[in-house]
């Protein structure tokens, strides 16, 4: 799920707890934007457990903005270079044959890149994912660089071979892998 654009962060809470009670993608979206008194700044995404995806891309939306769903998944951007990006990236998505899903994520940025990227230049990029535990399993940012694709690429890079161990080290340290650090048993 996410909110973007002109923001209002009261509104995921809204719409985790539409999924909670049973409501679909589309019907969680519909509770965020009538909870909303500005829903025409808004831009909101929801993917459900079941794969249903939904968006809203309101009227005040900065810049050139789309939202594109596919089978559990939605892509939704504003200060776009082109509407055709939002499409690039769930083509570079959905076309992806990586092992990972941040792997896939992250080469259906870098088709969107290709495809014109944002109205402005790029200086920030993150990367959120949750699984089936309580917290984001993979969880990279970053703020300002030159280059924050390849940063993030370069992050991916590191923290790919540690994430398994840090999510056993959450659910039974007993069984997570040695730190090996000074200090460690």
């Amino acid at each position: 799920m996410t909110s973007q654009n002109v923001t209002n962060p009261a509104l995921g809470p809204v719409g985790l707890d539409a999924l909670a009670t049973g409501a679909d993608a589309s019907e969680a979206v519909a509770a965020m934007v009538a909870a909303d008194a500005f829903p025409e700044y808004r831009q909101l995404s929801v993917v459900s457990a079941s794969g249903g995806a939904a968006a809203h891309s309101g009227s005040n939306t900065l810049g050139t903005h789309t939202s594109v769903t596919g089978d559990g998944a939605v892509v939704a951007g504003n200060l776009l270079a082109t509407e055709s990006v939002a499409h690039a990236m769930m083509a570079g998505y959905t076309g992806s044959r990586a092992e990972t899903f941040e792997q896939r994520l992250l080469d259906g940025y870098a088709v969107a890149l290709e495809a014109g990227g944002e109205e402005g230049p790029v200086r920030s990029v993150g990367l959120v994912v949750v699984e089936d535990v309580p917290w984001a399993v993979t969880d990279l940012r970053v703020d300002d660089a030159d280059d924050p694709f390849g940063e993030l690429r370069r992050l991916w890079r590191l923290w790919a071979p540690q994430k398994a161990a840090y999510r056993v080290r959450g659910i039974d340290p007993r069984q997570a892998p040695s730190y090996g650090v000074p200090g460690d048993l």
